[in-house]
């Protein structure tokens, strides 16, 4: 995770940004605060990259890799004004020991990638920010296949805002937010799926994250909250109004290590 000691709007790079808006980063800070707190009274372990001056989206830690079995697969980010955040999180992965892959093609992390161990399937968005060549090269990394999935609406720019792993097997995502062969592939599937409505996906109900128990969700999606007490999940809310100013909430600021 990245403290959002930096975190302003200054630019609009997906239709949630809005630079007139004012940011109060102070209140960022504490809700993002209280999410890393929540995080350590689950049991998990919170470890942390440096901000820097200059990169205000940085707190969004979950663009700047995707890391599987050891392997840092790095971030090539789209937008020039996130490109620097690359190297940063580059230098973070081989200090921490991992295995650093440099990308050929634009991806931006697990914001675009998401891993499902119990079928050691790669789930992996295109359309808005990540290059679907990055999906093949992501397949000769990890060994492991994945599943390319067409994203159409400009609101849920990356996979982590339509679709979020429940546990080792089971996801919920949204899916208006997918193309329609993309789907007929998703219920395919996953016919055990949590199915999100617009409600939800709005209120970024689908950028949490879940460790196969308690799922750690945006405090807004009050609606995702009790389908997930339905389908037997134990709905963990944090508020993060402040960072979804930005266009991220829960996932989003959260890279997911998996040695």
């Amino acid at each position: 995770m990245c403290k959002p000691a930096y975190y302003a709007v200054e630019y609009a790079i997906n239709p949630w940004m809005d630079t007139s808006t004012p940011v109060d980063t102070a209140l960022a800070c504490a809700q993002w605060n209280t999410l890393a707190a929540v995080y350590t009274e689950l049991g998990h372990e919170v470890l942390h990259i440096e901000p820097e001056p200059g990169l205000p989206d940085m707190v969004y830690a979950a663009n700047g890799a995707f890391a599987v079995d050891g392997i840092a697969y790095g971030a090539r980010f789209r937008y020039p004004e996130r490109s620097p955040e690359a190297d940063s999180h580059e230098k973070w992965y081989r200090a921490a020991t991992w295995t650093v892959i440099k990308p050929e093609h634009t991806n931006e992390g697990e914001g675009d990638f998401t891993y499902l161990p119990g079928r050691e399937l790669i789930l992996a968005g295109w359309g808005f920010r990540t290059d679907a060549r990055a999906h093949a090269e992501a397949a000769d990394v990890f060994g492991h296949p994945v599943v390319s999935l067409k994203l159409v609406d400009p609101r849920y720019y990356h996979l982590d805002t339509a679709l979020a792993p429940l546990d080792d097997d089971r996801i919920a995502y949204y899916p208006d937010a997918f193309a329609p062969g993309s789907r007929l592939l998703l219920e395919r599937l996953f016919p055990d799926a949590v199915i999100a409505d617009a409600d939800d996906a709005a209120a970024f109900g689908l950028n949490f994250v879940s460790d196969g128990a308690n799922v750690v969700v945006n405090a807004e999606a009050v609606g995702m909250q009790r389908k997930l007490s339905g389908a037997g999940y134990e709905p963990v809310p944090v508020d993060l109004s402040e960072l979804k100013k930005g266009g991220g909430s829960v996932k989003c600021c959260t890279a997911e290590l998996r040695r």
